[in-house]
Parts: structure tokens; C-alpha cells; sequence
């Protein structure tokens, strides 16, 4: 027997094999879950291939009155939800609570959207309305990072539009997921949303399969390419959020110790595994030594322990294969440039690694051309400011990247000049639901957030009547 169950259809079910969920803050289980078969993935997507006519018929005021519901149950049980994501996670505490309040402000926003049919002739002659129609069934696919705020990301947009949803959570954050669909149980009708869990082994199914309509995905480039080629031949819509290299470019006018508190929140928030965390940063010369000397401080002090304990600020990385990933960036770190701060892996039980700043290290080197997707930061020296915009465009992704100077006329001129989907000037990962998401190249397809994501979960119909 399992401790949380899949959602399909409207019942909570056993799944057809189980499988442990461990703590990353100890190496060892703390939870058994459902784990679906193919046949259970096929019932899901069933269900909710028959719920979606109902569903998409159901009116955008009641849709909206579920989705509140979903957001006050949610917000019923924040404590409980947040310290089973740190638990599975690994987040500090304080962290998870911050992921449940954005989660609440992302769905309450979606509730404000519409998608009003646009009338582009209505005279004598004819009649033109462009109308957004539901798509039908979607999957969505989320990462271990953020379990609960990216499963909503999928959900708010997906069901308002009047689509239905088959969720699978990362195999190794499935907790918070199959948590959530205990709530949605009891709010939306039976098959409107499922949410199974996997062993890393549905995937593909899922996203090759005929009744799916679309697929939401967030997680890595060549993870996100699969579900392309998967969905090729039934030509599914897909919105595809990736991987990114995030630089920062911080030029010689800066405050040093106030622009380096910025850039370690940045770098490490949630121990770096953040698709939009800064993964490079750019120095000018004149303040290379003293960015360097500041961001090692900073990085020594930092408590890193596990996220249920109180007063932790950095908790383990979240999982075995990551946490091995990590320590080959390690090697090449040193290796190739020099170790300030950090550098080694704790001896403790669990995956813990001291946040790591590296410095003389420049492009060419593994640690920099390459997303770590943890907690190391490669600093980067720079004198010439039209070298180190090519260098920060010389990316295979351009997810998101900042500019840091008090000249902001100078940085936001810079920032226009670099290949990012999201560029801020003085801050960074300032997002929000009514801001567009989006990535270039290898960083993901389409849009998500605001009401152009909004909008990716419909199908564009033009209405042409003649009048005569």
C-alpha cells in the first residue's frame, strides 16, 4: 500500500506498482507513492479525454470559481504541503513557504484572464470574429525543482482555457503532485484533472499518445527535444520551458558588496537547481578581485544543513544523479580555474554541497559553457563590453540573463543586445504571472505565464460570415 495514490477519473487509486520517495537531506525514504503502469496512464488519459467535451462547455465564471477553490484549499493546507516539499525537495522551509505563496498568486492571476472573442469586420458586408477553442486533453510534465508551482503553471492555464489535464510529476518529487490531486478530488469534476506518477518510464508515452492534444513541459533541452520528436507524428502543440545559462554582466560602476548580495541570492536560490538562476557572471576587471573576495564570503557563510531545520539557507541538492552531476563540475572547477569558496561535497548523509565560487575561469571551460544547475557560480573576468556581450551570447540556450550598473540608460541598452528570453537590469528571476516567459534557441518553444501563455493552451478559430 502506498502512502499518497494517483487521481484518475475522479478516484484516487492504488497504483499499479509503487515506489519510495527518498529525502535528499538523508539519503533515505520518507514516503512510498502510487506508481502507474502504462495501462493506468492510458486510463487518464481517457478520463480525461471524456471529461473534456463537458468540461470545455462549462462556463469561464465557473471555471474560474474552481480554480479559486483549488488556491483557497491549497492555501487551507500550506503548512502541511510545505514541509512535505522540503521533505521531498529539499528546500529550506522558508523557501517551500515561498513557494506555496507564489503558487497561491499565480492561480488567483490566471482566474483574472480572458480571451475575448476579437471582432475584426462587423458591417454591411460581413462578419469576423477570431475565437480562442479549447484543445482538448494536455499533459503536462513538470520537474523536480518547484513540484507544486510548476504543476500549477500547467493547471491554472490549461483547465481555464477548458481543456482538461493528465499531470506527471518528476519521479523523484512525486509527493507534492499526488498531494495535490487529493485536493483537486473534491473540487473538479472526475477527470478534469489526473495526476500519476512514474519512474521516469510514462513519458514517452504520454506524449506519443493520439488523444493528447498538447504537452507542457519544464525541464531540460535535450529532455525537451524528446517530446518533440515524440509528438511529431500527430503534430501535438507543445510549449516547451528548457534549460538556460543565465549570465550576469556587471559593469565597473556597481556597488561591489551591495550588487554581490544580489548576485549570490540570485546564483543560489533553491542551491542554484533554478532554470533562471544566474549560472556565469561576467566582472569588469577593476572589480574582478573585489566581486570575487565579496561573493566567497558571502558563500562561507551561508548555512547550508537541512531545509527542516530552522534558520537553514541552503538546503541538499535534490537528488542522487544531480548530486553526482555536480561533483564532475566540481573536478573540472578545479581543474580549470580556482576554488575561493566551497568546492567539496559535505561529510554527512544526504547530497550537501557547500555553494562554490570559482574564479579565472572563462568560456571554453565545462564550468561555464555548460549549465550546473546547482550550487556553483563560475566568475568571469571582462575588460571590453562589446567582447563580453558576444561572449554571453555565444550559447547554444538564452533563457534569461541581467545587467548590473548605475548607469541604467547604459544596461538597458546592453540587455536589448542579448540573446535572452528574460533580461533584467539590476535585478534578476523577476517574474510573475502577468509577465511573459519565453526562451530563445535551445531554451524552450512558446510562451508561458501572462495571457500570451494563457493563450497557448487554446485553438485559434476564425469565424468569416458573409453578409448578404
Amino acid at each position: 500500500m502506498s502512502d499518497y495514490k494517483l487521481l484518475i477519473g475522479g478516484e484516487l487509486v492504488e497504483g499499479d506498482h509503487v515506489m519510495d520517495v527518498i529525502n535528499p537531506a538523508t539519503g533515505v525514504s520518507f514516503a512510498t507513492v502510487s506508481r502507474a503502469s502504462v495501462a493506468q496512464a492510458d486510463e487518464a488519459v481517457a478520463a480525461a479525454k471524456a471529461a473534456a467535451p463537458s468540461w470545455a462547455a462549462t462556463s469561464l465564471a465557473d471555471r474560474r470559481a474552481a480554480m479559486l477553490a483549488l488556491a483557497d484549499a491549497i492555501a487551507a493546507r500550506a503548512d502541511e504541503i510545505a514541509r512535505v516539499l522540503t521533505a521531498e525537495q529539499g528546500k529550506p522551509l522558508a523557501e517551500a513557504i515561498g513557494e506555496l505563496a507564489w503558487t497561491d498568486g499565480y492561480l488567483r492571476h490566471y482566474c483574472t484572464l480572458d480571451l475575448p472573442d476579437r471582432i475584426i469586420q462587423d458591417d454591411a458586408t460581413g462578419y469576423i470574429a477570431v475565437k480562442h477553442k479549447p484543445l482538448g486533453v494536455v499533459v503536462g510534465i513538470i520537474a523536480w525543482n518547484f513540484p507544486l508551482l510548476v504543476a500549477c503553471w500547467k493547471i491554472g492555464p490549461a483547465l481555464l482555457a477548458g481543456n482538461t489535464i493528465v499531470l506527471k510529476p518528476a519521479p523523484t518529487t512525486p509527493v507534492t503532485a499526488l498531494l495535490l490531486g487529493a485536493i483537486c478530488k473534491d473540487i473538479f469534476p472526475p477527470g478534469v484533472v489526473n495526476i500519476i506518477a512514474d519512474a521516469n518510464d510514462l513519458g514517452a508515452h504520454l506524449t506519443a499518445h493520439p488523444d493528447v492534444a498538447k504537452v507542457g513541459f519544464t525541464g531540460s533541452t535535450a529532455t525537451g527535444k524528446r517530446i518533440m520528436a515524440t509528438g511529431a507524428d500527430t503534430l501535438k502543440r507543445v510549449t516547451l520551458e528548457l534549460g538556460g545559462n543565465d549570465p550576469a554582466i556587471v559593469l565597473e560602476d556597481v556597488d561591489v558588496k551591495k550588487t554581490a548580495q544580489a548576485i549570490f541570492s540570485n546564483a543560489f536560490l533553491n542551491n542554484g537547481q533554478v532554470c533562471l538562476a544566474i549560472k556565469r557572471a561576467y566582472v569588469h576587471n577593476d572589480i574582478y578581485d573585489a566581486m570575487c573576495s565579496e561573493l566567497a564570503t558571502l558563500a562561507d557563510a551561508a548555512i547550508v544543513d537541512d531545509g527542516a531545520k530552522q534558520g537553514t539557507q541552503i538546503g541538499p541538492i535534490q537528488n542522487k544523479a544531480q548530486y553526482e552531476k555536480i561533483q564532475s563540475f566540481l573536478e573540472t572547477a578545479r581543474r580549470d580555474g580556482t576554488i575561493v569558496a566551497g568546492g567539496e561535497v559535505m561529510e554527512r548523509d544526504g547530497y550537501f554541497v557547500r555553494p562554490t565560487i570559482v574564479r579565472d575561469v572563462t568560456d571554453g571551460h565545462r564550468i561555464v559553457d555548460e549549465e550546473q544547475f546547482g550550487p556553483i557560480l563560475p566568475v568571469i573576468r571582462f575588460d571590453d563590453i562589446e567582447d563580453v556581450i558576444a561572449r554571453a551570447n555565444n550559447s547554444e540556450t538564452g533563457l534569461g540573463g541581467s545587467v548590473w550598473s548605475n548607469d541604467i540608460a547604459k544596461a538597458t541598452e546592453i540587455a536589448g543586445r542579448i540573446e535572452s528570453g528574460q533580461m533584467w537590469v539590476n535585478q534578476h528571476i523577476a517574474i510573475g504571472p502577468h509577465i511573459p516567459m519565453a526562451g530563445f534557441k535551445g531554451s524552450g518553444i512558446g510562451v508561458e505565464q501572462s495571457v500570451e501563455g494563457f493563450a497557448e493552451y487554446t485553438q485559434l478559430q476564425v469565424i468569416n460570415v458573409a453578409r448578404v
